[in-house]
């Protein structure tokens, strides 16, 4: 399935690849801001790995990654901030309980794992990290951290696919 997925944006991407290459004039703070814009939506995924994937076959996939990882965890302090506000929210919903009890038991393992793997649950781990407690400051480092990992792969597998589709087409 990973392996259709990942030759389905290839293919994708070379397809758009004159309309893509349009992102070349926004740069390397395009991306920040489309990539804080992206993480600030509460649950609703938004397509910022691709932006990573794509801009990784464009610009140098370190910048990428360090643009795309920066504006996500910008982004991420939504989430933090409406449990902070909202700290009564965390007792009323069963998903955000379970959280709750993971980052109890195993700290900010948790919010870094959850912000490496793509998945809709890492804005319930932020409105969690605010109602708790956990200073900003060390959320905002474990949050970087775990998507500079989740950026990286997709940034640099990004660069890695140009070549690929080239040779197959």
């Amino acid at each position: 399935m990973v392996l259709f997925v990942s030759l389905f944006i290839s293919v994708l991407i070379f397809l758009l690849k004159d309309k893509l290459a349009g992102l070349e004039s926004y740069g390397l703070l395009g991306l920040f801001v489309i990539s804080v814009i992206g993480n600030a939506t509460i649950v609703f995924p938004a397509p910022v790995i691709l932006s990573a994937f794509v801009a990784g076959a464009i610009f140098n996939p370190l910048a990428v990654t360090v643009a795309v990882s920066a504006g996500a965890t910008v982004g991420e302090l939504t989430g933090y901030y409406a449990g902070f506000g909202g700290t009564s929210l965390v007792g009323n919903e069963a998903k955000l309980k379970k959280i709750k009890t993971w980052i109890d038991k195993f700290g900010l393992w948790v919010i870094f794992v959850l912000a490496v793997i793509p998945n809709p649950l890492f804005d319930l781990a932020g409105i969690v990290a605010g109602a708790t407690g956990i200073p900003v400051w060390k959320y905002l480092i474990v949050v970087f951290a775990g998507k500079f990992i989740k950026f990286g792969i997709f940034a640099f597998l990004g660069a890695g696919s140009t070549g690929l589709i080239d040779k197959f087409l």
